[in-house]
Parts: structure tokens; C-alpha cells; sequence
């Protein structure tokens, strides 16, 4: 039904100028992905243009229309992760994870899009946590949701993975395999189990992840293919 309202807590994957002073914006929320137009947007006196920037999370009303295109009718920031564009590797890695979400969400239009890329951004607002830890966590999570989890219980033998020996990441069978020369230990393999289980703000306090974290994430990009 038309000219009915919802009003949602929203992040912008895509802007698209549109005619003289509009943009079409791809909006991620709690209920799965929106396209709306933002009417006058472009103009210098709109009131909608403050709150629909990248990086951050927003509070947006959408009135439905006759197709698929919703209209923006209010819009304001509910939080801006400013300090990610103080940092361009944060900036490069969370320009990465929209586009990566964005493409997925394409495909499988699931709520739990909008939770992983918000734990993302919040948690790369925080220059004190470890960007690499950071992206095992979305890795894993893009990788489950894409409903491709990557099993570690058990070897690509189907053998228990055992605390006292070595495993690689196996990129033909998608598992760890055990090897003498393996950078994955019981070390390693635990901090993975909590980093797929947890959420990122939880996984965010573990310490004591350096001499591990690297071998993690090597593992969690290979599985995610990205």
C-alpha cells in the first residue's frame, strides 16, 4: 500500500546523484535493505543532506511508493564514526566491507547485514582496537552468513581438531588441515572459536592477541575469498 511511513534506523551503502538536486540512496536496516529517492537533497538549504552520510548510522522515515523506490521524508544522524576518516586504512577497510555487504545483501536480503556492518563501524571508530582483529571478525561473519562457516571442530578429514597439533588453512577444501609446518595452533584455533561466536564488541576486550592475531586473519581472508 502507498504513502504508508516507517521510520528505521538506517546506513547508507550507495548514493546515486538523480535528476537536477536528487539522490537515490541503498539503505541498510534492521529490516533488510531500502532504496529510496531523497528529494532536493543536493540543494544547499536541504534539510535531509545532513543526515545521510557514509559512516554512521542514521535515523530515517521512508514513505512507501507505487514500486520498489521508497521517498525519504526525514533524516538525521543517530551516530557519525568521524574518526574512521582519520584513518585511511580504517577508511579502505570500511569502504571494502559497504561494498562487500552491499553486493551480498543484493542476494540474500537478511537483518543480520545491517548488525554485522554497524559492529564494523562502530568498532573501527575506535582507533584502541586492533584493525586486524576487527576484520577476522567481519570475515567470519560475511564468510556464515554467505552460509559457508568455516568449521573449526573439525579437520577437512573430519578428524577433531586436536589442541597439541598444527594446522593450515586448506584453500581447495575450505578447512584446516593438519601439517607439522602449520601456523594455526590451539591457541590460534581458540581465538578464532571466540572471535565466529561472539559478538565484535565482546571480542574487541580479548588480549593478549599479538603473536596470534595475524595467523587468524590470514585464515578468515582466505576462507571469506575476499
Amino acid at each position: 500500500m502507498t504513502g504508508q511511513s516507517e521510520r528505521v534506523k538506517a546506513i547508507v551503502l550507495r548514493r546515486t546523484n538523480y535528476a537536477e538536486a536528487d539522490r537515490v540512496l541503498q539503505l541498510l536496516t534492521p529490516k533488510g535493505r531500502r532504496s529510496v529517492i531523497a528529494k532536493g537533497v543536493r540543494r544547499e538549504r536541504s534539510k535531509l543532506a545532513g543526515g545521510i552520510e557514509l559512516f554512521a548510522i542514521c535515523d530515517v522515515v521512508i514513505r512507501s511508493g507505487r514500486g520498489d523506490l521508497g521517498l525519504l521524508t526525514s533524516a538525521r544522524l543517530s551516530a557519525f564514526y568521524r574518526h574512521i576518516l582519520e584513518d585511511y586504512d580504517r577508511m579502505q577497510f570500511a569502504y571494502s566491507v559497504m561494498k562487500l555487504v552491499s553486493a551480498a545483501s543484493e542476494n540474500i536480503d537478511e537483518p543480520e547485514w545491517y548488525y554485522v556492518l554497524s559492529q564494523v563501524l562502530e568498532q573501527l571508530n575506535n582507533p584502541a582496537i586492533n584493525q586486524k582483529l576487527i576484520e577476522t571478525w567481519f570475515y567470519l561473519q560475511y564468510a556464515s552468513l554467505l552460509g559457508d562457516e568455516l568449521n573449526l571442530r573439525t579437520d577437512v578429514t573430519t578428524a577433531p581438531l586436536l589442541p597439541d597439533k598444527k594446522y593450515m588453512y586448506d584453500n581447495a577444501e575450505k578447512g584446516l588441515r593438519l601439517a607439522e609446518q602449520g601456523d594455526l595452533g590451539a591457541d590460534a584455533i581458540k581465538l578464532l572459536r571466540l572471535i565466529q561466536a561472539k559478538p565484535l564488541a565482546n571480542v574487541a576486550q580479548i588480549g593478549g592477541i599479538t603473536e596470534v592475531i595475524n595467523d587468524c586473519w590470514l585464515t578468515a581472508r582466505q576462507h571469506a575469498a575476499v
